[in-house]
């Protein structure tokens, strides 16, 4: 792995920041990424310890509180007084320059509502429509602070030591094309890397930013909290400094795009756009005709953009193709007895998912443990390929150069008794329903009947195989019973588990 060098004082030695792997992990051969000055000059806290001017002795009342309730306590002010309060001294105008508090200010503001404007290299630079020669610098050379700190660093923290070099037994396997019956006997529990189908799609070899401009440049696109036009998107796309940059994510584009797709009914004459990988053609869920849930979406953002650990929508299995760029993925498996990957906490019910805030903040903390956990695999899609995503698999997905792709979630034959029973246990976990649907389990098992009923009897008895194992298996454990003399459990000690991981993912 490689180390960082973050910029001292002018004279002073460069500081080196290492991967989690430590200085032991590096070659020799290897040389280090140089981290940037701070635009304002502020410094990682530690330094002060050697500094003979430290702004924050000059704040006032505001020395009682640490720098993290300070950021907290800024959130609440809106644009005066963030600018009347940062004109006090230079402690307080640095963080009030953070351009995290600038960034809630914009998405809420009636410039950003309108999904069109100019964006202007920052967030507080566009809301207050401020060009780079109209906007202070001054210089916070005695302002040490981790959290100001830290988003720069993690903005400008290479890549490259974290997705390189990848261990050959944590590599995605690689292979040129599936048929449906090898992707349902052999692979649709496994993760791996398509490299021929996409690259004789239409998309594949027309779409790039330019010619999207060109035909779509006036249209409205979901990039999280936002809508906004595909032009505004791509000039905060090409000239942005944001630790996580804003994710186009859309999943009304074959509409909004008029494209042709094999799974479209529209009046568009035109060969279709793309093509479903054929060893992902089966989708149980469509059955559900109109009233499926949401199934397909367009992917664009810069480098560095992407998703923290997640796993897909009701246990379904997803295919991700990249038509421009390339991205990073990290993933492991999901059973009973495996914990979540390292820096990932989950609530008891798995509603609700902590980890860091940023991906690169994880990449720092918790990729060389991962790197180790049994059960992972990583690997770089690149472009014209494809890559699967199995049901309940955790991942974490990272551009490296900017890109575009378009992915899609699926029920597989193979994971029909997961998603039932997903849908059916976890009912307030099912997402992308349309809200006339009330029953969204109901109305998948009345189209299963209707279409694949032996299918469907099949799923169930294997639910309910599981169901019964299971309360077995806790009767056993409540009453003492195990196979040691006596019905002791463990030999006289209390033991819990449920054995292997048969029943893996059948809540």
């Amino acid at each position: 792995m490689k180390s960082s060098a973050i910029s001292g004082d002018s004279g002073d030695p460069a500081m080196e920041v290492h991967p989690s792997g430590g200085v032991e992990s590096l070659s020799i051969e290897e040389s280090p990424h140089a981290i940037p000055p701070h635009p304002l000059g502020v410094k990682p806290a530690g330094n002060q310890y050697t500094a003979t001017s430290i702004a924050r002795n000059f704040i006032g009342s505001f020395r009682t509180f640490p720098d993290e309730i300070l950021a907290l306590f800024l959130e609440y002010l809106d644009s005066y007084k963030l600018r009347y309060l940062g004109a006090t001294c230079k402690f307080l105008y640095a963080f009030c320059r953070s351009d995290d508090l600038w960034k809630a200010l914009f998405i809420e503001s009636p410039l950003s509502k309108s999904g069109s404007f100019t964006w202007l290299g920052t967030w507080r630079s566009t809301l207050l429509n401020l060009r780079p020669e109209q906007t202070s610098q001054i210089q916070c050379n005695n302002v040490f602070s981790d959290v100001l700190y830290r988003p720069f660093l993690c903005t400008h923290t290479s890549l490259l030591p974290y997705t390189t070099n990848i261990p050959a037994s944590n590599a995605i396997p690689r292979l040129s094309n599936l048929t449906p019956s090898e992707f349902s006997s052999q692979w649709s529990d496994k993760p791996f890397i398509l490299t021929e189908p996409v690259r004789s799609w239409p998309i594949y070899k027309t779409w790039n930013t330019t010619t999207l401009l060109q035909q779509y440049g006036d249209v409205k696109f979901r990039a999280e909290a936002v809508d906004w036009t595909l032009s505004t998107y791509i000039s905060y796309m090409n000239n942005s400094s944001d630790e996580s940059p804003l994710y186009l994510f859309d999943r009304s584009f074959v509409q909004k795009m008029n494209l042709n797709t094999t799974t479209t009914s529209n009046t568009n004459t035109n060969p279709p756009s793309y093509t479903i990988p054929t060893c992902f053609g089966e989708d149980l869920f469509a059955v559900l005709g109109a009233s499926r849930p949401d199934d397909k979406w367009l992917i664009l953002g810069p480098s560095r953009s992407g998703s923290t650990y997640h796993k897909d929508p009701n246990a379904t299995s997803a295919w991700n193709a990249v038509l421009k760029g390339s991205k990073y993925w990290i993933m492991f498996p999901s059973t009973p007895s495996s914990a979540p990957p390292p820096g990932v906490y989950v609530s008891s019910d798995q509603s609700e998912v902590t980890s860091p805030l940023s991906i690169a903040e994880w990449l720092l903390g918790f990729h060389s443990e991962a790197r180790k956990t049994p059960g992972c695999v990583e690997g770089v899609c690149r472009e014209g390929e494809v890559l699967h995503v199995p049901s309940g698999w955790w991942h974490l997905v990272v551009n490296l150069e900017a890109s575009i792709a378009v992915t899609q979630n699926f029920v597989p034959r193979a994971h029909l008794g997961r998603v039932l029973a997903f849908m059916r246990d976890k009912s307030e976990q099912v997402s992308g329903f349309k809200k006339e649907v009330v029953d969204p389990y109901g109305t998948f098992v009345e189209g299963l009947r209707r279409e694949y009923p032996d299918l469907l009897e099949g799923a169930l008895e294997e639910l309910e195989r599981a169901r019964e194992g299971r309360k077995r298996k806790w009767d056993d454990v409540v009453n003492g019973k195990g196979d040691g003399e006596d019905g002791a459990v463990g030999g006289g000690g209390f033991s819990f588990g449920f054995g292997d991981d048969s029943d893996a993912e059948v809540p």
